[in-house]
């Protein structure tokens, strides 16, 4: 058999490979959107879901990964610049749809969140299928620098519409707070007592498959005509150029392995729900980014497990 045949055939194996590992992930997200729908469940329900898996779950995950975690800033530094980096590249892109589209000053600023926030859910429940607690771990740790910069960057673009008070939420926010303190416990050495350890491991395992089903039921395919320039502009980026860009930046670091894979990964999420709460919450075109999140994590089931592939596959 040709060397190019075989090469074929193997990237075919892992892309399919890499589908079964991600395809239960992508089944809870439309579980949720299911139950959503049909469950028969009040609006609060949801509400009230959502904020004990942001305060409560997800940061016990965090914590638990990170604080068992061996953390060597040396070794992950060049995937934090990678990130740091390919997030600047999405904030400028999404800039760029200010004058590419003549939609009202509403739908840019809630709009331009879509090129460079991610959904933590999707990423953490696939950085654990794929690599378990070090991936947990690696993608905590980007998330410990990039939440703040996406938070910062989307509200500074939404002030004119907002109230202020976003210094506070970003400082408290519970995902940072569970970072700097899973990090602080790895780097001192320090153990949680026995029963402290017990439960939060019963914690962390609750978050993944529960903020799946709070994605899919978060999502809104109503406004999918609704200033479609800027909609599909925005998933264009996100889907596909920011994971372009992510991977000359990785190489020109010279990350391989893990350190690669969780790079690509976090660049190649869609857009996460909070965006469209933000943008609610500050008087922001909910209508637009409601949408660039629906079609950014239903493309991703597609596109997610692609760019994978071919960071397993062709990773230096």
């Amino acid at each position: 058999m040709a060397h190019g045949a075989v090469s074929g055939r193997i990237q075919w194996l892992s892309t399919m490979d890499i589908a079964l590992i991600i395809l239960p992930i992508f089944v809870l997200i439309l579980l949720g959107w299911g139950i959503r729908r049909h469950g028969g469940l009040a609006e609060g329900f949801w509400r009230d879901l959502e904020r004990l898996i942001y305060f409560v779950f997800f940061p016990a995950l965090l914590f638990h990964s990170l604080s068992h975690a061996v953390i060597d800033f040396q070794a992950a530094l060049p995937m934090l610049l990678t990130g740091i980096l390919f997030t600047l590249a999405g904030m400028a892109l999404g800039w760029l749809s200010k004058y590419l589209f003549r939609d009202p000053p509403a739908v840019f600023a809630s709009a331009f969140q879509c090129s460079f926030r991610f959904n933590s859910y999707v990423m953490l429940a696939v950085a654990g299928a794929m690599h378990g607690p070090a991936g947990i771990a690696a993608v905590g740790l980007l998330m410990g620098f990039l939440v703040p910069m996406a938070n910062v960057a989307s509200v500074a673009v939404l002030a004119r519409h907002g109230e202020g008070k976003w210094l506070r939420e970003i400082l408290g926010n519970p995902l940072i707070l569970a970072t700097a303190g899973g990090v602080a416990f790895s780097l001192a050495g320090w153990h949680l007592p026995a029963l402290a350890e017990g439960t939060l491991e019963l914690l962390a395992r609750a978050p993944l498959p529960l903020g799946l089903i709070a994605v899919g039921a978060g999502l809104r395919f109503g406004a999918l005509g609704h200033a479609r320039g800027h909609l599909w502009y925005g998933v264009t980026v996100k889907l596909i150029l920011l994971p372009a860009i992510a991977w000359a930046i990785a190489l020109g670091f010279g990350l391989t392995g893990l350190w690669f894979e969780m790079a690509i990964l976090f660049a190649a999420q869609p857009v996460s729900t909070v965006a469209y709460v933000l943008a609610v919450r500050m008087k922001g075109d909910g209508q637009v980014i409601a949408a660039q999140v629906a079609m950014t994590t239903l493309l991703s089931m597609l596109t997610l497990p692609l760019w994978l592939a071919l960071a397993r596959t062709h990773a230096p």
